[in-house]
């Protein structure tokens, strides 16, 4: 696991470099551009042995580059376990925190993605007996990982998309961890990844209509913003 993260991370900069060097060739122009804002977001859903988490997280973003966008999140999961700590107990959580994450595409239908948030959580538990506690807990999460974006192409901010994450922090207060516990004496033995499969739209907020057109540099022919190319 260790292995695939660096390869991730080496990727991104890699990738982030590399797409820099070729921003440097071309006449940008600057300054804030409505058109480049998005909204949209996700759905969250995991799967595993005794336990669900299924949550939403609306977002809010900026498009950097073609190749590059960055934003806010907001996260809200529940997530419910049996077995959790003891046979036949039950655990029940609720969690919402903000977030920050950025997108990375070294192709237009492909991107790695890397997300930090900080999770407030609402636990309430079930021993075997029937006897319940709440409590109350907080925890910052990295997730990391790659997605396929269906429909992305150049000067638009709409398409769908579907992205694998896990989180490398492995906080054992994290939603997005399995914790695995000593049956007899109820100690946290490990904790282990859980892949978090997210799938969302991007929606554009200022998009221009097919029908605009926008003069190409040098030689004044004018192209359906649709047939703009990578």
């Amino acid at each position: 696991m260790k292995k695939t993260i660096l390869s991730i991370l080496l990727l991104g900069i890699t990738t982030t470099f590399l797409f820099a060097q070729d921003e440097k060739k071309e006449e940008k122009e600057k300054g804030f551009k409505k058109e480049n804002l998005f909204t949209g977001g996700s759905v969250t859903a995991s799967f595993f042995s005794g336990g669900t988490i299924l949550g939403g997280t609306p977002m809010f973003g900026y498009k950097l580059a073609d190749w590059v966008d960055a934003g806010l999140v907001f996260n809200y999961t529940y997530s419910g376990r049996r077995d959790y700590v003891y046979l036949d107990d039950k655990v029940r959580q609720h969690v919402f925190g903000p977030g920050v994450f950025a997108r990375l595409y070294p192709v237009k239908f492909l991107f790695l993605q890397g997300q930090f948030e900080h999770n407030f959580t609402t636990l309430n538990y079930t021993y075997p007996d029937g006897s319940k506690t709440h409590d109350k807990t907080d925890a910052n999460s990295f997730l990391v990982g790659a997605g396929i974006a269906e429909g992305r192409q150049r000067g638009s901010n709409t398409f769908y998309y579907i992205s694998l994450l896990f989180d490398v922090i492995k906080n054992p207060s994290s939603p997005y961890v399995n914790n695995v516990y000593d049956q007899n004496t109820g100690q946290l033995i490990r904790t282990d990844l859980v892949p978090i499969v997210r799938a969302g739209i991007n929606i554009g907020l200022f998009q221009h209509r097919n029908n605009e057109y926008d003069n190409e540099r040098g030689n004044g022919e004018k192209r359906p913003r649709s047939y703009n190319r990578y």
